[in-house]
């Protein structure tokens, strides 16, 4: 499952806009929405798009993604929503990741589906506290409610409450958020050489 925004003007990566203004902000997001679909539709399983606002037709996740809208009033409730439709449906593996995150690879997500087999839970570590991709085999409401999202102390508390089972951490990844996180990689340049 990948969870997006809808790309429009204004209303992505507002973090980043307030360095580089709303157009450089919206170009970059549309720059990581297309490396999230190179580095997903390759992968050899059912794949989600889920947007932020309306779903959208003639994009770029119009082959092999079904889409839904994400459904509830903060992120936490968003996600445990989605997962619980995907272990409604049948799934019995489910991985969740967002679409601002340039260095993930095809391995990462293969990773975290492989280590379910002797693992509860997968999760993938964010640079800036929190995660960037959250696997398992069914639902545990507690990682989803009470949390702080978008703050530097949500992977803790995730861990915190899944102290019972058994979590498989990923490499850390940073995702992207403010001009600190693209400045110096070597892909973003084009966004900032004026």
């Amino acid at each position: 499952m990948i969870f997006t925004r809808n790309p429009e003007l204004g209303k992505v990566k507002t973090r980043l806009a307030k360095s580089l203004g709303d157009q450089k902000a919206l170009d970059i997001y549309k720059f990581l929405l297309n490396k999230t679909k190179e580095v997903t539709q390759h992968l050899s399983c059912d794949k989600a798009v889920f947007y932020s606002v309306k779903i959208r037709t003639n994009d770029i996740w119009d082959t092999a993604y079904t889409k839904h809208q994400q459904s509830g009033e903060d992120l936490g409730i968003r996600m445990q929503n989605a997962f619980t439709e995907a272990f409604e449906n049948g799934y019995e593996k489910v991985a969740i990741i967002g679409s601002d995150l340039f260095d993930l690879t095809p391995d990462h997500i293969s990773e975290a589906f492989e280590k379910l087999d002797r693992n509860d839970v997968v999760i993938g570590p964010a640079e800036d506290g929190g995660y960037y991709l959250l696997a398992s085999k069914k639902v545990y409401p507690e990682i989803f409610q009470n949390k702080a999202w978008g703050t530097s102390t949500v992977r803790q508390e995730t861990l915190q409450d899944l102290q019972k089972e058994s979590v498989h951490l990923l490499p850390m990844l940073n995702d992207v958020d403010v001009i600190e996180d693209i400045q110096q990689h070597p892909a973003f340049q084009q966004f900032l050489n004026l």
